[in-house]
């Protein structure tokens, strides 16, 4: 299957400069393509996901990926979605962004040396010694404001009167065109991909390029990532969801996939993963037929977790989901998993340490407030009803003692299915 059959079968193409021509020169042999990222912060999130996957889908088809770290575009800002003007971040910021995020890209595309190696630049590189005078003398002099007003990131900002747009966004366009064109030039670089709100400067870059070296090349946008009901992809209650571990643990990034809506799964999983059409159309008939089992959600957060983290920290993620919704045991979990499940459910403290003797069971679940009365707390043990550590209890008069102490300062105590207290008790 040539790879724009397979972008758009799984709709990840919203436009293209000659789609026909660019299929034909896909076919001829290999491309070299590149994309970029502005370092605005000091991780990728999940939006930036798709163009990046897009990238090791060239390559996997045996082109030559570019990623470009925007340390030059990104002390300027692109306009392109944006309302109002980003804050300017200074040249360290910058520089200390783009080494974050390149063991990010490192991750997601083959740098090893292959026939069709990935390349990672920094289009500071080939910016940062250009004059101003030269920059318009050389480049600026090849567009019309006419153009550059018609872009839509750049009208939309225009109309708004009580925003606007300035200069300096104003010249963003000009800097990627330039991007285009030095790649062209230095790396026989032909396609540029991109999201679909980055087309205005794709084109303006295609036009650079022509004008200055009489050669062809291509654009590719693809569609930003919408959610069925209407709230903005990437983002949950506690805010954006990053590829770094730090920002966002590898528990809640399973977390962000597993709940994705029930009509996004598939074209989640066409999207966000690398699994081929008949796996996909098994698990869309699954889906389907049962979306309860959430079959297609499983394989979404796995394989989007394994992929970002890593095989250790998604199997630690499914044991932390597993220990809320399926009361699984804790064995082997490690401290800082189980302190993200701290934050999924209520915590209580203990007033005063466990004594030698312990602590009576009944009185941790009445702290916990997990039972109105030692009375009832009596009924709901002997009920079967009552979990220690997710353990079943059987003996009314079961003591809690520091034998029993997760991390030597916490209890999980669960009554019935999925009502869940950390009970942590202070050290003696």
């Amino acid at each position: 299957m040539n790879i724009l059959d397979d972008l758009e079968w799984r709709g990840l193409i919203a436009d293209c400069t000659d789609f026909p021509e660019l299929k034909k020169r896909l076919s001829a042999g290999a491309i070299t393509l590149y994309c970029g990222f502005d370092p605005t912060a000091d991780s990728l999130h999940v939006g930036h996901l798709v163009p990046l996957l897009c990238l090791r889908r060239f390559q996997n088809a045996g082109h030559i990926p570019i990623a470009v770290a925007g340390g030059a575009t990104g002390s300027v800002g692109d306009p392109s979605g944006k309302f109002a003007e980003r804050s300017l971040l200074t040249k360290e910021q910058i520089s200390a962004n783009v080494e974050s995020v390149k063991p990010q890209l490192a991750r997601l595309l083959d740098f090893r040396v292959t026939p069709n190696t990935a390349r990672l630049v920094d289009n500071a590189e080939w910016t940062d010694g250009v004059s101003f005078i030269g920059f318009l003398r050389d480049i600026g002099k090849h567009f019309t404001v006419n153009q550059m007003v018609a872009k839509e990131s750049v009208r939309s900002r225009m109309e708004d009167r009580e925003v606007g747009i300035s200069f300096t966004e104003f010249s963003y366009m000009l800097l990627q065109a330039f991007d285009f064109y030095v790649l062209a030039r230095d790396q026989e670089c032909e396609l540029q991909i991109g999201g679909s709100d980055q087309w205005g400067n794709i084109t303006m870059g295609i036009e650079l390029t022509r004008k200055k070296l009489s050669r062809g090349v291509f654009g590719l946008t693809l569609p930003l990532i919408t959610k069925a009901d209407g709230t903005k992809f990437g983002k949950t209650e506690s805010g954006t969801v990053w590829l770094d571990p730090k920002k966002t643990s590898p528990y809640r990034f399973y977390q962000f996939w597993l709940n994705a809506d029930d009509r996004d799964v598939i074209r989640y999983l066409k999207f966000f993963t690398f699994l081929g059409r008949d796996e996909i159309e098994a698990l869309s008939a699954q889906h389907t037929a049962d979306p309860g089992k959430r079959v297609a959600h499983r394989a979404l957060a796995q394989t989007l977790t394994e992929l970002i983290h890593g095989t250790a920290a998604m199997q630690e993620a499914i044991r932390a989901s597993e220990i809320l919704f399926s009361g699984a045991t804790l064995e082997g979990l490690s401290e800082e998993t189980f302190n993200e499940l701290v934050g999924e459910v209520p915590t209580r403290s203990l007033t005063a340490p466990l004594a030698d003797a312990g602590l009576p069971v009944i009185e941790a679940f009445v702290a916990a407030g997990l039972c109105p009365s030692k009375g009832q707390g009596r009924k709901d043990l002997e009920g079967g009803g009552l979990y220690l550590n997710n353990h079943r209890l059987t003996e009314v008069g079961r003591m809690v003692t520091s034998a029993d102490l997760l991390f030597g300062k916490h209890l999980l105590l669960r009554k019935g299915r999925k009502n869940y207290v950390v009970l942590s008790v202070p050290n003696p």
